[in-house]
């Protein structure tokens, strides 16, 4: 009987509105085209000025540039309104120069109605108006007939209710957690057998489920790499910590768009081709770091119903696919350097085209050429079994005073030649160590202290004995180094002056970095553009 009565209530309710929804919203849009037009004349005559001014709130007034930017609004910070270039109705007027549209406001959360005019400048000025006085009035159509049904509907409602009060009385009061014992109707009986199978089987399920998710959890909470699912929708169903470390974002809330974790372009393509059903790869690099997001779609009956996303920390593998290619670079411009001239003297020597005097400087220039290539071959050798941790000797106590005397020996006519004096202060001091990893770490700097220094500077070794260890300071008078290029100068193959380039390998000051770190010693810098330079090595207390 109730139901009846609210069949025929609603379906006259519905012939109503539907009569008189479109007349009324014609009446609207036509009120609100001629607002607008009103508005848009002043606007074009005062700008900004018109729309901060004394302007009514009953209509909602938008002033959006032609690439969609809002510059004003009377009900919401512009600053806070995302682009409007997709609005039916500004994209109608941008077109046509005018538009309008009726749908449900994101911001207002009701039916609205839009209309918008182009402007001179190319801008697009809209305003809209709900619906609210529509449905009053309905209502208020209604409200005669509304009370008329209200009094039939309480009389069946009152004798409908007693009789079903009667009938289902005995059924509210079973406990169905726990239907035990006998049923107030002899019919029920087996409808309280299979409810009593179904609790019992669902506790079992929710058990089980629970466990699944406890080991799920703790599963994907212990992953380095970052785990993300999310449905069609691209709402995140499911993440792990390590997924807002690496994409860098907050705790979402419920329901939240994955695109709000990141906003990299890259990150929505993945998504966007994983909802699109492919497999999608992704790397995103910002601020030295490097992560690479893996994207796979879930088939759920044939359709994609969300995606899988896998965040890896991919910096360090590029780094070092980087150095390899520098390396590489390097390797190859350093080792034709010295081929290419052996071979164009060698081909000189082979023609005939030396005098027998000159064959002697010939073979010397090979001979020197050759020994740089031996030289950059036993470098990048070293430097190899110090990246692998090995060393090729035993570890032994090294006297360093007496270890830096005897490298500035093997140093003094290269000095010499530069008009470098050396010098050797402190006293005796001890270190363990490999003795060959010592020297070479000693021979580079004092090396380079001494073909990066100016005529008449010096070479200062200072040797002591600390609280803390043996310290070792080379120190000079030469170029000095810029504060962009101290952490640099101790790359392979990188030469902070060109002129150099002739000289040496390149790779000393990387096999002073490896060697001490392979001793565990603590290698330090300080530089003074034009001063010199201060090389410093403490190594653990033996």
């Amino acid at each position: 009987m109730a139901a009846v009565s609210l069949a025929v209530l609603a379906a006259s309710l519905v012939l109503i509105v539907g009569v008189l929804h479109g007349y009324f919203q014609d009446q609207v849009l036509e009120e609100l085209r001629q607002k607008t037009v009103y508005t848009a004349r002043g606007v074009e005559q005062a700008g900004m000025d018109y729309l901060t001014g004394d302007l009514p709130r009953d209509s909602r007034v938008t002033w959006v540039a032609a690439d969609g930017t809002v510059l004003f609004d009377n009900w919401e910070d512009p600053a806070n309104m995302a682009s409007h270039a997709d609005r039916a109705e500004i994209r109608e007027a941008l077109l046509t120069g005018k538009g309008s549209s009726a749908r449900y406001s994101d911001t207002l959360a009701e039916k609205t109605l839009y209309y918008a005019l182009r402007l001179s400048d190319g801008s697009v000025l809209r305003m809209s108006d709900t619906q609210d006085a529509v449905w009053l009035l309905v209502l208020e159509a209604v409200q005669p007939v509304a009370f008329v049904l209200l009094a039939a509907l309480a009389l069946a409602l009152w004798l409908s209710g007693r009789v079903a009060w009667q009938l289902v009385a005995p059924i509210n009061a079973m406990d169905l957690e726990d239907p035990e014992g006998e049923p107030p109707y002899e019919e029920l009986a087996l409808l309280l057998g299979r409810i009593r199978s179904q609790n019992r089987q669902i506790q079992h399920q929710m058990l089980d489920l629970q466990r699944r998710q406890e080991e799920f959890g703790a599963i994907t909470e212990n992953m380095s790499e970052g785990l993300l699912v999310i449905d069609r929708e691209t709402r995140v169903l499911s993440y792990n910590t390590a997924a807002l470390r690496l994409l860098r974002a907050d705790k979402p809330q419920a329901g939240e768009s994955a695109y709000a974790l990141n906003r990299e372009a890259g990150f929505r393509r993945c998504v966007e081709g994983a909802l699109s059903g492919q497999r999608t790869e992704q790397l995103l690099e910002r601020e030295g770091s490097c992560r690479q997001v893996i994207a796979s779609p879930v088939q759920q009956e044939g359709a994609v119903g969300g995606a899988v996303l896998v965040v890896l920390d991919v910096t360090e593998k590029e780094q070092r696919e980087q150095l390899r290619r520098e390396f590489t670079a390097n390797v190859s411009h350093e080792l034709k350097t010295p081929l290419t001239s052996i071979l164009g003297t060698a081909e000189i020597l082979e023609n005939g085209l030396v005098q027998p005097g000159d064959i002697p400087h010939f073979a010397g220039n090979i001979h020197r050429e050759a020994q740089r290539l031996i030289g950059l071959v036993n470098d990048i050798i070293k430097l190899s079994r110090l990246d692998e941790g090995e060393s090729g000797g035993q570890w032994e106590t090294v006297e360093l005073h007496a270890l830096a005397e005897n490298v500035l020996a093997q140093l003094r006519q290269a000095a010499e030649t530069k008009q470098v004096t050396l010098h050797l202060e402190g006293g005796k001091a001890l270190a363990r160590g490999v003795p060959q990893i010592l020297e070479e770490i000693l021979y580079n700097l004092c090396d380079n202290a001494v073909a990066y220094n100016r005529p008449g500077g010096s070479v200062t070794v200072t040797v002591e004995e600390t609280d803390r260890g043996a310290r070792v300071a080379v120190a000079d008078t030469g170029i000095g180094i810029p504060p962009e290029a101290r952490e640099r100068v101790f790359e392979r193959f990188y030469r902070l002056d060109k002129s150099h380039s002739g000289t040496g390998t390149g790779l000393g000051l990387s096999i002073v970095k490896h060697g001490a770190a392979y001793l565990g010693a603590k290698l330090s810098l300080e530089s003074q553009v034009g001063v010199g330079s201060t090389f410093t090595v403490e190594f653990p207390k033996v």
